[in-house]
């Protein structure tokens, strides 16, 4: 998991962000702050189920507070471009229980 200093390395790049309420969003890490309250462009969020592919909600820029991040990585672009994701089957994650 990436956080604070570390986040500076991967500023510009696309990052996958899990929030303590299960969701996955995908974007461009454009900035941060010492709360850890991240700016995401070219945002979507990731869908999954286990009936249809992952449906991609595009969300555009996007800002997710601090709190509610529960894992931030490194999105590998070659690798995530070769999936297909209309054939990805995954029941969703589910909330961060506190």
């Amino acid at each position: 998991m990436l956080g604070g200093p570390g986040l500076e390395s991967v500023v510009d790049q696309y990052i996958s962000v899990i929030t303590n309420d299960g969701r996955n969003i995908v974007g461009i890490l454009k900035g941060f702050d010492q709360a850890t309250n991240i700016i995401l462009d070219e945002s979507h969020e990731r869908v999954y189920s286990t009936k249809e592919g992952v449906q991609q909600l595009v969300l555009g820029l996007y800002i997710i507070r601090g709190d509610n991040i529960g894992v931030i990585g490194e999105l590998d672009e070659e690798l995530d471009g070769s999936l297909n994701l209309s054939e990805l089957r995954a029941h969703p994650l589910k909330s961060v229980i506190h």
